[in-house]
C-alpha cells in the first residue's frame, strides 16, 4: 500500500493519499488537483478547522463523498466545534455523506476511533502494510495532541494510546510533520509514556 504525503501549509494539516482516499482537507484545492481524477472519498480524522477547511471545495472538485466519525460530523457545520474562529474562518457548512463508526473499514483502512483530541478522532490502520494514519492523536515525534480545546479529554486520549500501543506499526503518518517511515510504533510508545509520566 502507497501513502502518497501532501505536506500541510503552516497551520494547516497534513493530508494523505490511499488507493481513491484522500485523508483530511486542510491543504489547498491546487494541492489536491493533480489527483483528482482518482479521488472518490475524503475521509477526516476529526473536525478541527486545519483539517476540514478546504473539504467542500476539494469533495466538488473531486465528485468525492466526506466521512468523519459520527461524533464529529456536526463539526463541519459548527464553528464552536471545528474551532473555525481561531483561524478567522467559519465552519463548510456541510453534512457529510457517511457517518464512520469504530471498526468500520474505508477502503483497506480500518477505522479506529480514538477520542481524545476530539470525540470523534479516528485513526486509519493497515495491519497487513503496518501502517498508521494516525490524525492528531500521537505524532511521529513522540507527542500526542492536544487535550484542552473544548471537548477533549485527557482521560479518553490516554485510552486512546493504550489502544494503539499493541499495534504492530511501521510507518506512522500523523495530522502535523514528517511521518515515520520506519519504527512507528516506537512513537506511539514513546506518546504513550509521556503521558503516564503526567507530562501536559
Amino acid at each position: 500500500m502507497q501513502v502518497r504525503w501532501i505536506p500541510g501549509e503552516g497551520p494547516y494539516a497534513n493530508s494523505y493519499i490511499v488507493g481513491t482516499i484522500l485523508v483530511d482537507a486542510g491543504i489547498t484545492p491546487m494541492a489536491a488537483a493533480p489527483f483528482k481524477g482518482s479521488i472518490d472519498t475524503i475521509v477526516l480524522t476529526h473536525c478541527h478547522y486545519d483539517h476540514i477547511a478546504r473539504v467542500k471545495e476539494i469533495a466538488h472538485m473531486c465528485k468525492a463523498k466526506v466521512a468523519i466519525h459520527t461524533n464529529d460530523a456536526v463539526g463541519l457545520l459548527d464553528d464552536t466545534k471545528s474551532l473555525a474562529m481561531h483561524f478567522g474562518a467559519r465552519s463548510p457548512g456541510s453534512v457529510p455523506d457517511i457517518k464512520l463508526t469504530d471498526g468500520d473499514t474505508i477502503g483497506d483502512l480500518l477505522v479506529i476511533h480514538t477520542p481524545g483530541h476530539t470525540p470523534g478522532c479516528i485513526c486509519l490502520y493497515s495491519e497487513k502494510d503496518r501502517i498508521l494514519i494516525s490524525g492528531d492523536t500521537v505524532f511521529a515525534d513522540g507527542y500526542f495532541g492536544r487535550y484542552d480545546f473544548p471537548h477533549g479529554s485527557r482521560t479518553d486520549l490516554a485510552r486512546s494510546l493504550d489502544r494503539l500501543a499493541p499495534l504492530d506499526i511501521e510507518e506512522l503518518y500523523a495530522g502535523h510533520g514528517e511521518p515515520a517511515v520506519e519504527g512507528g510504533g516506537r512513537c506511539i510508545t514513546a506518546a504513550r509514556q509521556l503521558m503516564q509520566s503526567g507530562y501536559g
